[in-house]
């Protein structure tokens, strides 16, 4: 039996408005939660990479152009990894308590789009593909868990237009 390297990973980036400065009293829970939260990610089955800086996160890094706005963005081996590390552990309890640190949105805050193998994607194509889901709904260019599309659709779609 050979293993054949995957063609395609999953990008996604989920931004958030923060309610409060980082330091504040409100998002101590937050904060204290990241360390935690990135190690249980970078140790998950399926997880591939994730944005950070010298932090070692991306609080710190800008999306947007809004200051009160963080962005994760990662890559996963697909999206059943990806929900398996969402849904789980102290990030489920983070993402239920998540309307106590952040602004509630109304348009789309996560995006996911299928990568090449090893394309490690920057801030600047993760807000593209964030744009284009707000502007055009789910497509292949960038869509939701709740409306995916398989790998390869988009190439499929741009070479048959």
């Amino acid at each position: 039996m050979t293993d054949t390297a995957p063609a395609y990973e999953l990008a996604q980036v989920n931004i958030a408005r923060l309610k409060h400065p980082l330091d504040s009293a409100e998002l101590k829970d937050f904060v204290d939660g990241l360390d935690p939260v990135n190690a249980v990610a970078d140790a998950s089955d399926g997880f591939v990479w994730r944005l950070k800086s010298d932090s070692g996160n991306a609080t710190d890094v800008p999306v947007l152009g809004d200051a009160w706005m963080i962005v994760n963005l990662s890559v996963w081996r697909d999206a059943e990894a990806l929900t398996a590390f969402m849904y789980r552990g102290q990030h489920r309890e983070l993402l239920a308590r998540r309307r106590e640190f952040f602004e509630r949105l109304e348009e789309a805050v996560t995006a996911l789009w299928w990568v090449p193998a090893g394309h490690r994607p920057a801030v600047a194509e993760a807000e593209d593909r964030l744009l284009h889901l707000r502007a055009h709904g789910p497509t292949p260019y960038a869509f939701t868990l709740r409306a995916p599309f398989a790998p390869g659709e988009e190439a499929a779609v741009s070479r048959s237009a």
